[in-house]
């Protein structure tokens, strides 16, 4: 039987020109696609902010700048038939560089898997047209 743990992660949520940078999701079981913003597990012995410099520098060679905390999320989801329990550390930040603020899907490599992560229009996210996970989030978009 596999122990069920609470996982810690970070996730920055990056605003411009009203469109949030998030990597693009499906769950096979649902049959649904669903948008989160970048960022992954905290390590042990890790500051959150460090551990989000991490995954940004991981999953797409970018820096940030201008971290700010935002709150504590707890979210409690089933993806792909498994149930999940996360405590969400959640910050503010911005791109150093320009590049990553151009109109373009970017692609990143999660684990064993080709990811896309992209601008997303909020006004799509806010009118549920398209899913942010967790929900939580839309409540610290401005």
């Amino acid at each position: 039987m596999k122990t069920k743990t609470i996982r810690v992660i970070v996730l920055g949520l990056i605003v411009h020109h009203d469109r949030l940078f998030l990597s693009e999701g499906f769950d096979a079981v649902k049959q649904e696609t669903f948008y989160r913003a970048l960022g992954g597990g905290v390590e042990f012995g890790e500051t959150c902010q460090a551990a989000l410099q991490r995954e940004f520098q991981e999953e797409l060679q970018a820096e940030l700048t201008n971290i700010r905390y935002l709150a504590c999320l707890e979210n409690l989801f089933t993806f792909m038939g498994e149930p999940g329990h996360e405590l969400v550390q959640l910050y503010q930040c911005d791109f150093v560089d320009s590049y990553f603020y151009q109109n373009q899907p970017f692609t990143f490599i999660e684990g064993d898997n080709q990811c896309l992560a992209r601008w997303v229009d909020i006004d799509q996210l806010k009118s549920n047209a398209l899913r942010l996970v967790p929900e939580d989030c839309l409540a610290y978009l401005l």
